[in-house]
């Protein structure tokens, strides 16, 4: 099972004891499907994968013994019931119980067009209600800020490596870029000096959108390229590692940490966020939504239309805060 996986270059499912051979087998071809032919993230199969293994060691325990595929064919609606309760009372949040149901019917719906059973149990089941909560900008002037070295200085790290972080985080904030897509740029992506002040995105699902690049970002991209002591080959990441390897998302996120104590930012102030600021700003400058959705690369404009709801909380405040009868 551990040699199939790795020779599918999908992620390992040996590690589920829980399940018997028959149905690692099935998930080894499921998770290949999901990376070669769905194309999902890598991030977003892990997380299938995760939730999967966690709903079949407690489907395990549960029913006492190891999961076969006829057993998870059969799951009746009061076993995942009895799954998602017990996930809930693990004080997991219902997106992740969403995300969660949603890869466990990902997973039946494959079985089924294989012609391994039928998991209606699956689908039957209700998707977790979740709260909307508005995304949490950035204050304009901290978000300019998080690109300036000086900023860091008291750090002990090369310069370079300063320079690179703010060439991220530049391009999160000036570009509105998630972080795996800024981190999935390859150096034949950046245009030369004086060349097009637009770069090319692989976003989620695969897609491809034009994103502009301000003349300061693209300095800071420039600076970075000079001052990196690795070579970067055209096909190759941009940002590397400390080492010369692809820059692990969690090397930006600790990055983020420092930057929101030496600025007196609160938790939500994580790189994500720049991406909410960059929405929340260009749409309190009177940016249009719909080209808004466009630079985000947000397949459907219900999506954006959430900035609009953070643009009026904050008009609010400034009225609470500034009117005389308020």
């Amino acid at each position: 099972m551990a040699k199939a996986a790795a020779a599918t270059d999908a992620p390992d499912s040996g590690h589920l004891i829980c399940a018997a051979p028959d149905l690692q087998a099935e998930i080894a071809r499921w998770l290949t499907h999901l990376r070669s032919e769905r194309r999902l993230s890598p991030k977003t199969l892990e997380a299938y994968e995760r939730d999967l293994r966690q709903c079949l060691v407690f489907l395990g325990e549960h029913w006492g013994g190891a999961v076969t595929l006829p057993k998870f064919a059969n799951i009746e609606t009061m076993d995942v019931r009895a799954f998602m309760a017990a996930r809930r009372a693990d004080e997991i949040g219902g997106r992740s119980l969403m995300r969660a149901l949603a890869g466990l019917r990902s997973f039946g719906k494959f079985l089924e067009r294989e012609g391994k059973g039928k998991v209606g149990a699956l689908s039957a089941i209700r998707a977790p209600k979740i709260g909307k909560s508005l995304p949490k900008p950035i204050q304009m002037q901290a978000a300019k800020q998080m690109a300036d070295a000086e900023i860091r200085a008291g750090e002990d790290r090369e310069p370079w490596i300063w320079a690179r972080d703010a060439a991220v985080m530049a391009l999160l904030y000036g570009s509105g870029l998630r972080i795996s897509e800024a981190l999935g740029l390859k150096r034949r992506d950046i245009p030369p000096p004086g060349g097009s002040d637009v770069i090319t995105v692989i976003g989620k699902g695969n897609k491809t959108r034009m994103v502009p690049v301000l003349r300061t970002v693209q300095d800071l991209i420039a600076d970075y390229i000079k001052a990196c002591p690795h070579h970067l080959a055209a096909d190759a990441p941009l940002f590397v590692g400390a080492r010369g390897g692809p820059l692990s998302p969690r090397i930006i996120q600790l990055t983020m940490a420092r930057l929101r104590g030496a600025l007196g930012l609160p938790d939500s102030a994580t790189p994500h966020a720049l991406r909410h600021s960059f929405a929340t700003h260009l749409l309190s400058r009177g940016g249009d939504l719909r080209a808004i959705q466009e630079l985000l690369g947000h397949a459907s404009l219900s999506t954006t239309q959430i900035y609009t709801g953070v643009d009026a909380e904050r008009l609010m405040d400034v009225y609470r805060t500034a009117h005389p009868r308020a």
